[in-house]
């Protein structure tokens, strides 16, 4: 899985970069067909905001989320992404 990290109005630190290279490998656990994540970190007055598009076998996944905490955005946006990810899932099962 390549992951593609971007920031708008924030500097991407090392320690954010393997902060979301590890959030993402908990994603690659429930689902390993992950091609490419394309993630945009953008700070806009006092939100921090993280999204995120997956690009899956048989399909994109795409989610957002924002907080005051960068990190916190980034648990969030895993967590939308998570349940999203498992969905997917559900329905390439049932064809």
């Amino acid at each position: 899985m390549q992951i593609n990290l971007t920031g708008h109005h924030v500097e991407i630190t090392d320690s954010l970069r393997s902060y979301v290279d590890t959030k993402f490998e908990k994603l690659e656990r429930h689902f390993d067909h992950i091609n490419n994540v394309h993630v945009i970190l953008n700070i806009e007055k006092l939100n921090q905001k993280a999204e995120a598009t997956l690009h899956l076998n048989g399909g994109e996944v795409f989610a957002n989320a924002e907080h005051t905490d960068m990190y916190a955005a980034i648990d969030s946006l895993i967590d939308k992404l998570d349940r999203q990810v498992i969905k997917h899932k559900e329905k390439l099962r049932r064809h």
